[in-house]
């Protein structure tokens, strides 16, 4: 048979419909219906769906080809018909940033782990060479219209994601005995130089003992993580000791000049963790109000990233060091908005 030059009709999308659920292969079909077998494969794709079917006895989530879906994506598309796509036939631009977005790493496998958000994935792809350029808005509309062959809203990290509603009012109370964030000078509060840092620990399973201290730069944006065997005050105040031995006394103060943190009993020896094991003050502390996680959400945000790769119920008992800065790594080689999209491991 003569292969037809247009799109499918409806009614040719209910008879492929029809052979699929008959079980013909796709070379049959496509000489059958007058396609190239390319063909047959896009139109598959464009109406794939999730349903239920029942298989010896049991229902088992399954995908099929839906000819109704397919034609409904038909008919969308005809009507965004108009202006030419801007990113046009610079098929290499858009596969470089439909890898990104799906974090396809080099050996060709996907880890989800490591997707791009599409402005950062278009920041990417600037440093790397590519002279077209579209905006955020854009990509984001062409995600929407399906013009990418392999991803959609649904492999995005954040979009479609609702904002919790109805918080509670609490008082927002500092610890008394100690130097409050509101006495934080507004040069720290304007973020006008690097070394001062927010702090935290990221908590593993129910029962478990170890967990991750994790450091934001709040000028920089670079972070450091380090691996606790348990959430005492006194495993906090260690890794400060290994640093200021291992960076000298006076980079450790350039490199920490201030600390942010909440008011989690590992960090409110204050005394014992402000003193340096040379003698004299280390740096200064100010602690958060409770419930007050957005005056260190730097660093609250680092920490929503890096549940990414751990996330809750994870025993960090069983999690490396190398594990851990390893991804921390990856954080500081994300290009940021805020940064001019520049990644935090390149700030001096």
């Amino acid at each position: 048979m003569e292969r037809k030059q247009h799109y499918m009709t409806e009614r040719e999308r209910y008879k492929l419909e029809a052979y699929l659920r008959a079980g013909k292969g796709i070379s049959w079909i496509a000489q059958e219906m007058g396609f190239c077998r390319q063909t047959i494969y896009n139109e598959m794709r464009r109406g794939e769906c999730d349903v239920q079917r029942r298989i010896n006895g049991y229902y088992k989530d399954i995908k099929e080809y839906s000819a109704d879906k397919a034609q409904q994506l038909h008919d969308y598309n005809q009507t965004a018909k108009g202006r030419p796509l801007k990113i046009g036939k610079n098929y290499a631009y858009a596969d470089y940033l439909e890898k990104k977005m799906l974090g396809v790493q080099a050996n060709g496998k996907i880890d989800k782990r490591k997707r791009f958000s599409p402005a950062a994935a278009l920041a990417l792809a600037r440093r790397d060479g590519f002279a077209i350029t579209i905006c955020t808005s854009t990509l984001y509309s062409y995600i929407d219209k399906q013009v990418f062959l392999h991803i959609t809203n649904r492999d995005l990290m954040e979009k479609g994601k609702a904002k919790k509603q109805g918080y509670k009012t609490v008082r927002r109370v500092p610890h008394p005995a100690l130097p409050s964030i509101e006495e934080r000078p507004e040069a720290i509060n304007q973020r006008a130089e690097p070394g001062h840092k927010e702090i935290d620990l990221i908590v593993g399973c129910t029962g478990s003992k170890a967990a991750i201290l994790t450091m934001v730069d709040r000028a920089k944006r670079e972070m450091l993580a380090f691996k606790l065997p348990d959430k005492r005050a006194s495993s906090v105040r260690a890794v400060f000791d290994r640093l200021e031995r291992k960076l000298g006394k006076k980079r450790f103060r350039e490199e920490f000049k201030s600390i942010s943190t909440d008011n989690g009993s590992e960090f409110l020896e204050y005394d014992k963790l402000t003193t340096s094991i040379y003698g004299g003050k280390r740096f200064e502390i100010y602690y958060c109000h409770s419930y007050s996680a957005w005056e260190k959400g730097t660093n609250e945000n680092h920490n929503r990233m890096m549940r990414r790769f751990f996330p809750k119920g994870t025993n960090f008992g069983s999690v490396s060091q190398r594990t851990i800065q390893e991804t921390a790594d990856w954080l500081n080689h994300y290009p940021r908005k805020v940064l001019n999209w520049k990644m935090p491991a390149e700030i001096a």
